[in-house]
């Protein structure tokens, strides 16, 4: 599936990746929708339909992903109503595993994410995810979201990378379409990003698993450990 004997660097999606989606997904369409209705004085019901629409039209720009963004057109501090169910933010199966793995096979993993920086500060103060990578690049850093192919050229200007020697894995399957339009030969889709949704089909040209547990045992036999690291196994 990925030949990790030839990688350099690993950039790893964030929410849906290593995170569970489901907390994201819940703000935006169930507590939002909700806080929004009593903000407004409307029923959740006429709360969504005024919402979505308005956040779908978005879908794939910064703003879409842009606290502040919408911070301002909804008139509500929505950094504060993430807080409000900041206790669903948690992990991925297997993914503190599998950052052990790159860490111990010498691959370094840096974070490349769509998250806006202050609901990314919420997320790593609840998980300590900074502790287990090498770096964290945010698209609001560079004004472009990862679905933009100039985006990869500043990532590239910020954290230099070989095309034939990287892997991006992301479960936005645009995401995973505009890294491969940028060059990057190596990609890996995740099918399970939401613990609460089923999975979704495989994309059509990028091999997919649901968890990390799938992976880690063929990182282990295709990287030697360095010495003193054979417990790992």
């Amino acid at each position: 599936m990925i030949d990790w004997s030839i990688l350099e660097t690993v950039f790893l999606d964030m929410d849906g990746t290593l995170l569970d989606l489901h907390f994201d997904n819940h703000f935006w369409l169930q507590h939002l929708p909700l806080r929004y209705a009593q903000h407004h004085g409307l029923s959740p019901e006429d709360a969504r339909n005024t919402l979505i629409p308005m956040i779908m039209a978005e879908r794939g720009s910064l703003n879409w992903y842009c606290t502040d963004y919408w911070s301002n057109r909804l008139n509500l501090d929505i950094t504060s109503l993430k807080a409000e169910v900041g206790e669903r933010i948690g992990y991925r199966p297997h993914v503190p595993e599998f950052l052990a793995a790159l860490r111990e096979t010498g691959l370094p993993a840096v974070i490349v994410t769509n998250c806006h920086p202050d609901p990314l500060a919420l997320k790593l103060e609840r998980t300590g995810l900074d502790r287990l990578v090498t770096g964290i690049a945010s698209s609001h850093e560079f004004g472009r979201a990862k679905e933009d192919p100039a985006f990869w050229r500043a990532l590239h200007d910020r954290h230099p990378y070989h095309n034939h020697t990287t892997l991006m894995v992301d479960d936005s399957f645009p995401v995973l379409d505009s890294a491969m339009e940028a060059g990057i030969e190596h990609c890996l889709a995740i099918l399970a990003p939401d613990s609460q949704e089923k999975a979704r089909p495989q994309h059509p040209a990028i091999p997919g698993i649901h968890h990390f547990d799938e992976v880690i045992p063929e990182l282990y036999r295709q990287r030697p450990l360095p010495s003193g690291n054979a417990s790992a196994l």
